[in-house]
């Protein structure tokens, strides 16, 4: 993969960061499957990267502290293709993937608001509306 890994915007991830191991993988392939490495696995020491920003790099051990290895390598596997080439970029599409999910930055948080004087009035009149259908649906009486 001569192409580092973007990340957002202009940060990316260099090739020389990553670690790269190969095995024999499981699934469709046939004898061909025995014979060649194509699980691709893909290291990122997310702790010791020069990358990312101080603030990108604590947010994402936090986000991602659930999937790192020794609270610092991000792990990243892929064996869904027989070619080792289509699982190396699939394993890159997931580690910027999920490196970007993770820096981004977090959802403002919502204002509270109160519904408009109208809407509250048009919600009633809903609600009157449906009763008096269903209560017209009941058995007929004779008062």
């Amino acid at each position: 993969m001569p192409e580092p890994i973007r990340v957002r915007g202009s940060v990316v991830v260099p090739e020389a960061e990553l670690q790269w191991r190969f095995s024999r993988s499981s699934g469709p392939g046939g004898q061909h499957v025995n014979t060649s490495d194509t699980q691709v696995e893909l290291r990122y020491d997310l702790a010791a990267s020069a990358a990312l920003p101080e603030v990108w790099k604590q947010r994402a051990l936090e986000r991602l502290a659930a999937r790192l290895v020794d609270g610092r390598v991000l792990v990243v596997r892929a064996s869904e293709h027989r070619s080792q080439w289509r699982n190396r970029e699939v394993a890159v599409a997931r580690l910027a993937s999920l490196l970007g999910e993770a820096t981004a930055p977090p959802p403002r948080t919502r204002r509270a608001t109160k519904p408009s004087r109208g809407m509250v009035e048009r919600r009633l009149e809903n609600k009157k509306r449906r009763s008096e259908v269903k209560r017209g649906r009941g058995p007929l009486r004779a008062d």
